[in-house]
């Protein structure tokens, strides 16, 4: 999957939001030309993380995916500690086994800095990650909606 397709899949489910940063629109340039997904009703940038990213370049003490290679790229999933695990064979917060290779290409990982907090990533996915990406990402819609309704229900009843 390129990024335009994962893009696409994304903005077929309901109510995401797609930012991508830019020039002149406010946001750090070390942000510009990556994609965060928000699941947003009302339209604007809900608080706390989006439920999926696209990074197309290295971050500060995030450089061991080595997107600085032509045409990398990460997916980053916020998937939950029972994904995380059942992806992983650890719990989110184990230790990373030591032979942990985060720039390895069209297989599902911890991500290589927000695996702690139960982020999977797949650097290049390709055809062997095609469709367990779509289903990882489905699922963390479906977790930032049932965030969102929870949060809704509990501002409606406060």
């Amino acid at each position: 999957m390129n990024i335009d397709e994962i893009t696409e899949f994304l903005g077929a489910l309901d109510n995401v939001l797609t930012l991508q940063p830019g020039p002149g629109d406010g946001t750090p340039e070390l942000a510009w030309g990556d994609k965060f997904f928000y699941y947003a009703p009302d339209g604007e940038i809900p608080a706390g993380q989006p439920f999926a990213t696209v990074v197309v370049k290295d971050y500060p003490d995030d450089e061991r995916s080595r997107l600085d290679r032509p045409g990398a790229f990460r997916v980053n999933i916020h998937a939950g500690t029972e994904l995380f695990t059942t992806w992983t064979g650890r719990a989110p917060r184990d230790p990373e086994p030591a032979d942990t290779d985060p720039s390895v290409t069209d297989t599902v990982i911890a991500h290589p800095v927000y695996g702690k907090a139960g982020w999977l990533a797949v650097v290049e996915p390709g055809l062997r990650t095609e469709e367990p990406l779509r289903e990882l990402l489905r699922i963390a819609h479906d977790r930032a909606r049932s965030r969102a309704q929870r949060r809704a229900a509990h501002d409606h009843a406060g």
